[in-house]
């Protein structure tokens, strides 16, 4: 009679049972490296929004605004012409809505906090849309860049989203003081930030 060792049996069952733990060890740590990944590519996310800028009040000014999220800030670039040389104000106003000839459709600044208006970030207080007054040169063109981490977009939170409201451009320059807006005149340029 033949005698049959298992021994070599138990051996070759072993060898598979410890490569297979190693391949589940392997695919372990691949997922949760993926995971990893995963999580850098949310939060490297970045948000573009570009739109125009229409005239309003029987101006001839108009543009372009880009606005982009990254890292916890909003940055703001608008281009302009047709301007009136000197200083005017900017504002973001509470509606995306300019469908008036004279911008008031947008309503007023955006000022979810409820503050007074003012200059940005004094410390008496200012609305979230007082983004300030620019120059336009000679020939009626101005740029204008603004970041802050105030703002952001389609966030959800009403005291920071920005979308759903306008840039509004005023004809003459914010006093910082005048309440509720700044004395700032006619609304001349209007362009709602909507997706």
């Amino acid at each position: 009679m033949k005698r049959i060792s298992i021994l070599p049996f138990l051996l070759l069952a072993l060898a598979f049972t410890a490569c297979k733990s190693d391949a589940k060890k392997e695919e372990a740590e691949t997922t949760e490296e993926t995971a990893v990944e995963k999580e850098v590519e949310v939060t490297q996310e970045v948000m573009a929004l570009k739109f125009k800028l229409e005239p309003k009040s029987d101006s001839g000014a108009s543009g372009a605004v880009k606005f982009t999220a990254k890292d916890g800030k909003v940055f703001m670039m608008a281009e302009l012409e047709g301007l009136s040389e000197g200083e005017h104000a900017i504002h973001i106003h509470e509606k995306a809505d300019c469908s008036s000839p004279d911008g008031k459709s947008t309503g007023g600044h955006w000022n979810p906090t409820f503050e007074s208006h003012g200059k940005w970030g004094d410390e008496t207080g200012y609305h979230k849309g007082d983004i300030g007054n620019f120059t336009a040169d000679a020939e009626g063109k101005a740029t204008i860049s603004f970041d802050t981490d105030e703002w952001c977009m389609g966030c959800g939170d009403e005291k920071k989203d920005i979308l759903g409201k306008a840039i509004i451009v005023h004809q003459g320059a914010d006093d910082f003081t005048s309440q509720p807006s700044g004395a700032a005149g006619a609304r001349v340029s209007c362009g709602g930030i909507i997706e």
